[in-house]
């Protein structure tokens, strides 16, 4: 079995990368005959927010230029959601969090398995988006990490120092001189990108096309 490589650069305050999950999720389902590796990768679309975050409307409001631009934009976010499968519950958010430590986090989990950093990424998201939890306090994600199966305290520990943080902080900067200005993101095997959140058929094309080359031994494969 082909063994690819894929690279998911990902913001956990973004719903077009919880849509662009589920979408990854159909895709890999056709290609089965391949080995593919999952890693979630950092970005933050605004590292400007502050530690406690911002109240979640104001936010919108100054980001999108009014509440009616706001609105016009994620009802189409919440229709493309329900397509999905995902119940998005914009009303229940509150605060729109800084998410430097939730990837800090992610990147904890990648030590444990890619079933237990898929999982933590999956909860934050639903946590958010569905519970309207705020996602960069401590409490939030350690809670996150227990329910993906990672030892809550070390997760606390470790959230009261600045481990990993300069290390988040150059991924996204290595992401952003590689050309990802928006996500979701998928690279696969260092050489292939698919940006945004593309219907499943596309995202196994490209993994198929990725793996084909593989085994032909191209170069740069």
């Amino acid at each position: 079995m082909t063994k690819v490589q894929l690279d998911i650069v990902s913001d956990v305050m973004c719903p077009w990368c919880y849509i662009g999950k589920r979408r990854l999720e159909q895709a890999l389902e056709t290609v089965d005959d391949i080995d593919v590796e999952l890693r979630w990768r950092p970005y933050q679309l605004d590292a400007t927010l502050p530690p406690e975050g911002r109240d979640r409307k104001e936010y919108l409001e100054n980001k999108f230029g009014g509440p009616e631009r706001a609105k016009e934009i994620y009802s189409r976010i919440e229709e493309a959601g329900k397509d999905e499968g995902l119940d998005f519950d914009f009303s229940a958010i509150g605060v729109s969090p800084n998410t430097i430590d939730a990837h800090r986090v992610i990147r904890w989990a990648s030590n444990e398995g890619e079933e237990i950093q898929d999982k933590l990424v999956e909860r934050l998201f639903k946590v958010f988006f569905m519970e309207g939890g705020n996602v960069g306090k401590h409490d939030v994600l350690i809670d996150a990490a227990k329910h993906a199966g990672m030892d809550a305290s070390v997760v606390e520990a470790l959230l009261a120092t600045d481990k990993d943080r300069q290390e988040v902080e150059q991924e996204i900067a290595t992401a952003q001189q590689m050309g990802v200005t928006g996500v979701p993101c998928f690279i696969i095997n260092n050489k292939y990108a698919v940006m945004g959140a593309q219907q499943p058929e596309q995202i196994a094309g490209v993994i198929r096309q990725a793996a084909e080359m593989k085994e032909v031994g191209a170069p740069g494969s």
